[in-house]
């Protein structure tokens, strides 16, 4: 049963805000007191927050999509509604945040740190905070906004001061269960540590972890057996220690090259030039594991590598290899600049940032208006209410895209589409004469939409006839 995952999919959806509401004080002898609808509560928010106490992604390998409460829609007597809960996702330290395209959105190191991953929508307002002088009792709310949905890929790269790599049982779980109290799986047979294993190691004043990366063999930076998946938790480590097997019973295998296979998929991989390096020649303990560490060891010091003999099992070595790679991190440690407190950073729009963009699609014959508050103001209209469509039209004027349409060359008639390709709205402009308040009548209606709108009846003509051709093709298409 997997009880390690470093990578998994996770589908967030953040709330949605709660309806404001439409409603009139009432009480005896004031059948109209005014407008007194409350406002929605906020959609709750989808946020990562790094958790030392959490060192895998197994919950949400189990439990892969995750929703944020809503916001309660507000009600009468100006109440309004309670905010969705937000919705906190522990995870561990040095984890990576990418979207579906594998572009890095966040990459989460060190405890408390914090990623919005999806934010949830405004509450709509009630028809008390509508209201104004020339508007005074809106017989309309707006609508909660949608939270934010989407597909992120969570992977975790174990931050760990020092790497052990080398073959499949070369004898790195055991020299990480000696140096530290880490209780890894021990076997003599291939691929038995499955999973990366953490210890951590006190030498003198300075403390460091250790991590086993199992898996690394010939062809592991292409996918052949675990290598590809677990080479990631490399990445972070400051010095890297190949493990090699003094001992090992394969003809066709010797120290020498298993390091150049093992340096050879480091470097494909990638990134890894920059890491000191140590190599420990494991099993000493073995009469013939000594002979060929006493024949190699020349080789591997002309080739610049400190070189360190040890055997797990009779403890040989362990503190000179303890120390020395004690001495590398803190060299290591002292080298890295100073880390400071996060600046948080304002960055104000422009005061005549108008917001949006106004473009014809020659494809489609519409023109298409993007922009984040009028593709919000569409969300949060009722368009079953007719003032509601009326206040709409009269926030789109005064935000200037009346006049961005004019001057795009459309005509009154042509197809406006507001929002994306794939979910947008459209509607057949017909410029604005005069502002919706003055031609309010009963709540609820603006008469400005009384009037004919011949390209939204041959829309609707032409819809209707399509459907009745398909209706016809079900009821007679031949068995």
């Amino acid at each position: 049963m997997t009880t390690f995952v470093d990578r998994v999919e996770l589908h967030v959806a953040a709330g949605n805000g709660g309806h404001g509401c439409a409603s009139v004080h009432r009480e005896k002898f004031k059948p109209l007191g005014g407008p007194d609808g409350g406002n929605g509560g906020r959609g709750g928010d989808i946020t990562l927050v790094v958790d030392q106490s959490v060192t895998t992604l197994l919950d949400y390998h189990h439990s892969p999509h995750r929703k944020a409460t809503n916001g309660q829609p507000g009600a009468g007597d100006n109440r309004s509604g309670k905010d969705g809960t937000d919705l906190v996702l522990p995870v561990p330290d040095g984890t990576v945040v990418l979207d579906k395209d594998g572009n890095v959105l966040a990459d989460m190191v060190g405890h408390g740190t914090t990623f919005v991953a999806g934010e949830g929508g405004r509450g709509g307002l009630g028809n008390l905070a509508l209201s104004s002088a020339r508007r005074k009792a809106p017989g309309f709310a707006l609508l909660g906004e949608a939270g934010k949905s989407r597909d992120i890929v969570l992977e975790l790269k174990t931050v760990a001061d020092v790497a052990l790599v080398g073959y499949p049982s070369a004898g790195k779980s055991s020299l990480i269960s000696v140096l530290s109290s880490a209780k890894p799986k021990i076997a003599d047979y291939p691929f038995t540590t499955l999973v990366p294993n953490l210890g951590v190691v006190t030498a003198g004043s300075t403390v460091y972890t250790i991590a086993d990366v199992p898996g690394l063999i010939p062809g592991a930076s292409e996918g052949r057996g675990l290598g590809l998946e677990f080479l990631r938790h490399v990445e972070r480590c400051s010095v890297l220690v190949h493990v090699l097997d003094t001992a090992t019973l394969e003809s066709d295998r010797d120290p020498l090259s298993d390091l150049d296979v093992i340096e050879k998929e480091l470097k494909l991989y990638g990134g890894l030039d920059d890491r000191p390096r140590l190599v420990v020649l494991n099993k000493v303990d073995i009469p013939d594991g000594q002979d060929l560490a006493d024949m190699i060891r020349p080789d591997l010091e002309a080739r610049g590598y400190k070189v360190f003999e040890v055997s797990a099992v009779s403890r040989t070595g362990l503190k000179e290899l303890s120390f020395a790679l004690a001495q590398g991190i803190a060299k290591m440690r002292a080298r890295k600049p100073q880390e400071e407190a996060t600046r948080v950073v304002i960055r104000p729009k422009a005061v005549d940032d108008s917001g949006f963009t106004v473009t014809k699609d020659e494809v489609d014959n519409v023109y298409r208006v993007r922009g984040e508050k009028p593709e919000r103001w569409v969300q949060q209209t009722d368009f079953s209410n007719d003032e509601a469509v009326g206040y709409l039209a009269d926030r789109l004027s005064r935000l200037g895209v009346e006049t961005q349409l004019m001057k795009a060359g459309a005509r009154a008639g042509d197809a406006v589409a507001i929002g994306s390709d794939e979910n947008s709205v459209v509607f057949d402009w017909e410029p604005t004469v005069m502002a919706g308040a003055e031609m309010l009548g009963r709540r609820g209606e603006d008469h400005r939409l009384d009037e004919p709108r011949p390209a939204a009846t041959r829309r609707k003509d032409r819809d209707a006839e399509r459907d009745n051709s398909q209706k016809e093709y079900d009821e007679f298409k031949p068995f």
